[in-house]
């Protein structure tokens, strides 16, 4: 059973919907098995907690 795992800032839930879909179909497709047995779990991170080039990126 396949566990994709994303990490991102917050999104909005139909672009989370359309993210689920297209990365469960990519292991339907690339791995042959039922869509039943892919999981994906979506960690969103606040701005004010994520930093990138040594700023947090609530301040950019």
């Amino acid at each position: 059973m396949p566990i994709v795992t994303i990490q991102q800032g917050p999104r909005d839930p139909e672009l989370k919907r359309d993210l689920v879909k297209r990365v469960t179909d990519a292991f339907v497709d690339a791995y042959k098995i039922p869509a039943e047995t892919v999981q994906v779990w979506i960690h969103e991170v606040p701005a004010d907690s994520w930093g990138a080039a040594g700023k947090l990126t609530a301040d950019r």
